[in-house]
């Protein structure tokens, strides 16, 4: 009896603390965010809740309520990270662009859009951190982001306006004199940065890893450790559209016969004319693959461009490499929302940067469109390893 009561009084005293301790370190190893893409200010939805041709701003307005709603809500119990708990904190919150959408005429102008993306994401976006600091928000451009600041073969007014890649110039990439509307150049100013996170490398770019962003991420690569994993954000998906690179006949114009827009420096090598199906870009991606197999610690993709939520392995043209890949929904230009508008989503991830485990979930918020509060219901979800082999 003696020997439990002594065992008992070790374990009180000197276990509790330990295992809270140990629980305190599995906590403070544990970051989340949100991520969104596409929220294309200046056009309209067609239906969204009871109203018709309801615009960009308040369709937004809505999701970021929604987000604004997560810490309190329950995690569902899909073996994931933190199943069954409760959000507490959300630290930081990611969007990869087409912020603006392209102001084909009678889209409105890119200064305008991104005023309205301004008040919504910075002043109405109301997450918080675990330790009370409000999410930190990080940001890439989109291609019509980009069209609207190098022009488009198609009649826009105005014919160019560069706000959108200005302003998100400005905030991530914060450079001793700001950039304007008159000085600002792409692609000499690309939107090309990382952050590292709790032992996690972020790396942050411009529409799509061509040949000239990869340049850049090489020499970014070259000051992390091999391993440490390498998470991508970026706008296109890891097959990228053959339209989206500079024309390779000169002078390299922009024309509607020959499909191209000239947002990658990148010249396109299959042919004089962006393909057909729009997705011809073998050549490119076996190029963009080497580089994969040179980084083995690039360990996840995050992406927009084309919007549903789904969560695949890309394998690239020859299915020689395995990159876990997420895509995301667009309040806007869902390929399946956009007709179904109870099947909006965006993602809530959670990462453990000691086990090197993440879990992204998909966040249906509005599945009850009669509801102006409705709750969130969780779909999908995915649990991935970003261990180094």
């Amino acid at each position: 009896m003696q020997n439990y009561r002594f065992s008992l009084f070790l374990f009180l005293f000197i276990g509790l603390p330990f295992l809270s301790l140990s629980q305190n370190k599995n906590k403070d190893s544990l970051i989340h965010w949100v991520f969104t893409s596409d929220a294309h200010y200046g056009i309209s939805r067609k239906e969204f809740r009871g109203d018709t041709n309801v615009p960009a701003y308040k369709v937004n307005k809505a999701m970021i309520e929604a987000i604004n709603s997560l810490p309190g809500t329950v995690l569902p119990n899909d073996n994931g990270l933190e199943a069954g708990q409760t959000i507490k904190g959300i630290e930081y919150f990611f969007q990869t662009g087409d912020i603006t959408n392209r102001m084909e005429i009678p889209i409105q102008s890119a200064e305008k859009s991104w005023k309205e993306f301004e008040r919504d994401y910075f002043k109405r976006l109301k997450i918080k951190g675990s330790n009370e600091k409000p999410a930190i928000v990080y940001i890439v451009p989109g291609n019509h982001d980009i069209s609207n600041t190098v022009g488009f073969a198609k009649p826009m007014f105005p014919l160019k306006d560069p706000t959108s890649m200005v302003q998100i110039y400005n905030l991530m990439m914060k450079p001793d004199t700001l950039l304007n509307n008159k000085n600002y150049s792409y692609p000499k100013n690309r939107i090309n940065y990382s952050k590292n996170i709790q032992g996690i490398h972020f790396m942050f770019i411009t529409l799509w890893p061509d040949s000239a962003q990869r340049i850049w991420m090489e020499k970014d690569l070259d000051t992390v450790s091999l391993h440490t994993p390498v998470i991508i954000f970026t706008h296109d998906q890891p097959s990228p559209e053959a339209k989206h690179f500079t024309n390779p006949v000169p002078p390299f114009n922009m024309t509607l016969e020959n499909k191209f827009e000239n947002l990658l420096e990148e010249k396109y090598k299959e042919g004089p004319k962006a393909s057909s199906d729009g997705y011809n870009s073998d050549i490119e991606q076996r190029e963009w693959v080497v580089f994969l197999k040179k980084h083995p610690n690039i360990k996840a993709y995050f992406h927009g461009n084309n919007n549903w939520n789904e969560f695949y392995t890309y394998t690239g043209p020859d299915k020689d490499v395995q990159l876990p890949t997420f895509r995301v929904d667009s309040p806007m230009k869902g390929r399946y929302s956009s007709k179904d508008e109870t099947l909006l989503s965006f993602q809530f991830i959670s990462l453990d940067t000691r086990n090197l485990r993440l879990t992204a979930r998909e966040c249906f918020w509005n599945k009850d469109p009669k509801n102006k509060k409705p709750k969130i219901v969780f779909g999908q979800s995915q649990t991935i390893s970003l261990k180094i082999d």
